[in-house]
């Protein structure tokens, strides 16, 4: 009998199919043994920083079957995932169950019946070098992870936490909120007019923004007096090149701008379809396409679009330090056009069969057009309008979710005569930088060295579930949780959170995996200067308060000066002298009541009253037993602010009501848990009144909800057309 093992049950299930019944293939479920959750335990740092694993609970019958199998098999062959995780894996299995000679490793990029027969064809042992470098990373992030959490935990708050990832990604964040905080606007003007010629409408914008009232006030009296004529006209030919296929870092991007996937639900689809053998491997910072996957990417083109339309393209990877030379994100199959079992994978799998064919066509070609115009003496700035028809839509056949939308312009001449039929001016003000979503959060991340392919989704996913930042209309808002703690790391281990330190950490890494560093100097290096760092910072006053409250702001017991601090839900206002008085109020100055017996007894406890009390979101009922007790419910008064007075249709009697869940407001019908209704935003009142093939040409019979500023309403089901109204027919 022979054995191969693999971390997923999935990955198992399809290589099993593939193998014939030759090998045994059974899954680790993911790493078998980690760090003791004691730092002491963990690490011998005197000892060359020899880390101490132990096994998993979880695991404990998995190894025991393992065990088994592996004595009664004559092969064992380790066909963990192709990077420096999947080596370590690998690493922990042989070192666990006591494996001697017969083991050997196999890798594949992709999950398919050549790749992995072709695998196995040239074993090798594991690379000790690959091994040392996730044992570095881990161990280094324990030790910069346990060590800034302690002093936070001493100097702030307890239960706070820092890492040598998540706390340069919240800095970044950080950086961008205070830009954002000392903005001042600027007041600007924009001007458009409406021209008639011959049998056509043109609408031209004034190049010019004027900051003063006084100059698009005159602007608008000459151009109301004078004549108008087209002044200039230039068209030129343009090229749009498709991109390069998939990192993981640009599938996250594009899945979160395209899809609207967050980062972990884009590698959560990414992950099943390599495991179920449709794409290659998803954690890669390369762009390139094997010489055999190349061949079947130009016929597969060749086929769907014409052999015109094919041009060969090499992309340069922009990493310095691309991961074990892998290929990247494409399909293992290009002539498959559909893959994946859910609507997540299907979709996701739809995006990187486009972008992997598009790049290897030719160029789109657009005509670019520009009209200008003006009065007759010229003494208000040109008005213009600029328009682009695709001439050639070349790789944009097999993207169209590239393409935008065309805008043809009139034909005129220059020289020709306009009528002006109305001009406007519109008060505007400049806006601060935008806040980082998830996708231009992954993209500044990969630019300024921070983080690897494999660590991207879990950065920003430890940031939200810790509180630090929340996403509010796909934008990362610092909570006042995380600016306090970034600032505090800011101010005081500047160094260790900086981009170049974290760059060139990751860099390291790189070398230890490549053999060109050892594990213990790289250690050594880090933690010596870091420790004597701590123990200096360990000499800071308690940071119990975050600076004085504005002095108009009074105590409201004993009409003292105030002091802002940091409460599990965010800051608020303490009195200066506290303990001795307890006065308090919200961060905005109002008075924060003290918790309001009810007098009723607790239903679920049966032991103590209910407390209705203030939380970050409002007043809410609680049992004054909390913690023993964690029976809660929502007050009257925040209940009622929560309707929207639009019924359910999907039960009798419920009505949609405002909630909040872990990634924000949602809409969900009062009769929960019977009726488990939920809509994203606000619904509007209307219903969908779309007819749908689907539903035998009845009428959808959804609720609308609200949508953006460019579509206002929407249906409700994403499955209904009109879920997407701007894509139908006019």
């Amino acid at each position: 009998m022979k054995l191969l093992i693999v971390e997923s049950p999935s990955k198992a299930k399809t290589i099993e199919k593939y193998l014939g019944g030759e090998y045994t293939v059974r899954a680790s479920v993911g790493h078998i043994r980690d760090l003791p959750k004691s730092n002491k335990a963990a690490i011998d740092i005197p000892n060359g920083f020899k880390p101490t694993y132990e096994l998993s609970p979880k695991k404990i019958a998995v190894v025991k079957e393992l065990t088994m199998l592996s004595k009664k098999a004559t092969e064992v062959l380790l066909a963990t995932d192709p990077d420096r995780e999947g080596e370590a894996i690998s690493w922990h299995i042989l070192d666990t169950l006591k494996l001697g000679p017969k083991t050997k490793r196999v890798a594949f990029n992709e999950i398919t019946k050549e790749a992995v027969e072709a695998a196995i064809a040239k074993p090798r042992t594991i690379d000790m070098n690959l091994v040392r470098a996730q044992e570095a990373r881990r161990v280094l992030d324990r030790l910069v992870g346990y060590d800034l959490s302690g002093i936070i935990w001493k100097k702030v708050r307890y239960g706070l936490s820092a890492g040598r990832v998540q706390s340069p990604a919240l800095r970044i964040i950080m950086e961008r909120e205070r830009e954002i905080r000392a903005f001042i606007p600027v007041t600007y003007y924009t001007i458009s007019a409406d021209f008639a010629h011959t049998k056509s409408m043109l609408s031209l914008v004034c190049e010019t923004e004027p900051t003063e009232k006084k100059e698009a006030e005159r602007i608008l009296d000459i151009s109301k007096k004078e004549k108008w004529t087209v002044i200039d006209v230039n068209a030129t030919s343009a090229k749009r090149s498709p991109k390069a296929p998939f990192t993981t870092s640009t599938l996250q991007q594009a899945a979160s701008s395209r899809l609207g996937f967050a980062p972990r639900r884009t590698m959560s689809a990414a992950q099943k379809l390599y495991e179920k053998g449709h794409i290659t491997y998803m954690r890669t910072d390369s762009t390139t396409l094997s010489v055999a996957s190349l061949a079947e990417i130009h016929a597969t083109v060749v086929k769907k679009y014409g052999k015109e339309l094919v041009e060969p393209r090499i992309f340069k990877t922009k990493s310095k330090n691309a991961q074990e030379a892998h290929e990247a994100i494409r399909p293992t199959h290009a002539s498959t056009f559909k893959a994946g079992a859910s609507d997540d994978e299907q979709r996701l799998y739809s995006l990187i069969w486009s972008r992997t064919m598009a790049s290897q066509m030719s160029d789109a070609k657009i005509l670019r057009s520009k009209i200008s115009a003006n009065v007759t003496n010229k003494n208000v700035p040109n008005f213009s309008v600029n328009g682009s028809v695709l001439l050639s839509p070349g790789w944009l056949l097999a993207d169209p979710g590239a393409r935008g939308e065309d805008i043809e312009l009139p034909k005129v001449t220059i020289g020709d005569s306009l009528t002006l039929k109305n001009i406007d001016s519109e008060e505007k003000q400049t806006q601060p930088p935008g806040r980082y979503s998830e996708a231009g959060l992954i993209k500044e991340l990969e630019k300024r060295g921070i983080g690897r392919p494999s660590t991207y989704a879990a950065i920003i996913s430890t940031i939200e579930d810790r509180g630090y930042v929340e996403k509010i209309s796909k934008a990362l808002h610092p909570t006042d949780t995380g600016d306090v703690v970034s600032s505090f790391l800011e101010a005081n281990f500047a160094h260790y959170i900086g981009d170049t330190f974290t760059a060139d950490m990751e860099d390291q890494l790189d070398d230890i995996a490549n053999g060109k560093r050892t594990y213990e100097k790289t250690l050594g290096d880090f933690y010596t200067p870091f420790q004597i760092e701590l123990k200096e910072k360990d000499k800071l006053a308690k940071a119990t308060d975050l600076g004085s409250a504005d002095p108009s702001i009074l105590c409201p017991v004993c009409k003292k000066t105030m002091i802002i601090k940091l409460a599990k839900n965010g800051r608020f206002l303490s009195c200066s002298d506290f303990p001795d008085c307890t006065g308090a109020r919200k961060i905005d100055g109002t008075e924060m009541e003290p918790p309001k017996d009810l007098g009723r007894v607790c239903p679920k406890c049966n032991k103590k009253n209910l407390i209705e009390r203030e939380g970050k979101y409002g007043l809410f009922i609680a049992c004054s037993n909390y913690p023993k007790c964690k029976y809660i419910e929502k007050s009257p008064e925040e209940e009622a602010k929560g309707k929207t007075g639009v019924m359910c249709v999907k039960c009798d009697g419920g009505e949609m009501a405002e909630r909040r869940g872990r990634f924000g407001l949602f809409y969900s019908c009062s009769n929960y848990p019977d009726c488990k209704a939920i809509i994203k935003t606000k619904p509007t009142g209307n219903i969908c009144d779309y007819v749908r093939e689907d539903k035998d040409d009845k009428k959808c019979g959804e609720l609308m909800m609200e949508g953006t500023k460019t579509i206002p309403e929407r249906c409700s089901d994403k499955t209904c057309p009109n879920h997407n109204p701007h894509k139908l027919d006019k």
